[in-house]
C-alpha cells in the first residue's frame, strides 16, 4: 500500500508540475513556435525566389537556425505539456502567399524588410521571457536564443540597406 501511495504521489506531482506553466510562459512558447515556423518557411521561399546572393545565404541561415531552435522548443514544450501550433496562422499564411508572388529584387526588398521587422519583434519577445518568465526551462531557452536573434536582426538590417541600394 505504501508503494502504491508513493507511486500515486510521484505521478500526481509530475502531472501537477507539467501544468504549472503560467499562461504567459505558455503564450510565449506558442508565439515563438509559430513565428519560428514562419521564419523557416519564408527562408525556404527566399532560397527559391531571391536574386541577391546575400539574401539567399542569409535565408539558408534562417532555415538552419530556426529549424534547430524550433526542435529545441518542441522538446521543452513536450516536457511542459504545451501543445505547440503545427501550422501557420491565417495572417502568417497571407504574408507567405503575398511574398510567394514576388521574385528577384522585389522579393529581396520585401523579404529583407520583413526579416528586420520580425527579428525586432522576436528580440523583444525573447528578452521579456528571459527576464520575466516564470518557467526556468523556457526562460533559459529564451535567454540562450537571444544572442542569435540579435545577430539575425543586425545582419538583416545591413542586408536590407544593401538591397535598397542595389
Amino acid at each position: 500500500m505504501k508503494k502504491l501511495f508513493i507511486a500515486l504521489l510521484v505521478g500526481c506531482t509530475a502531472v501537477m508540475s507539467a501544468q504549472t506553466v503560467s499562461k504567459k510562459d505558455e503564450k510565449f512558447a506558442k508565439c515563438a513556435a509559430k513565428d519560428g515556423m514562419l521564419e523557416v518557411k519564408l527562408g525556404q521561399l527566399a532560397m527559391a525566389n531571391a536574386s541577391n546572393a546575400d539574401v539567399k545565404k542569409h535565408a539558408a541561415m534562417m532555415v538552419e537556425d530556426h529549424t534547430k531552435a524550433n526542435e529545441e522548443l518542441k522538446t521543452v514544450a513536450a516536457k511542459k505539456n504545451i501543445a505547440l501550433p503545427t501550422t501557420l496562422t491565417e495572417k502568417q499564411q497571407k504574408k507567405y502567399d503575398k511574398m510567394a508572388k514576388l521574385q528577384g529584387k522585389d522579393f529581396d526588398k520585401h523579404y529583407s524588410k520583413c526579416m528586420v521587422k520580425d527579428h525586432k519583434k522576436a528580440v523583444c519577445l525573447f528578452k521579456k521571457e528571459s527576464k520575466k518568465g516564470k518557467d526556468s526551462d523556457l526562460k533559459s531557452w529564451a535567454a540562450a536564443k537571444l544572442p542569435t536573434l540579435k545577430q539575425h536582426k543586425e545582419m538583416w538590417e545591413e542586408t536590407c540597406k544593401a538591397v535598397k541600394k542595389a
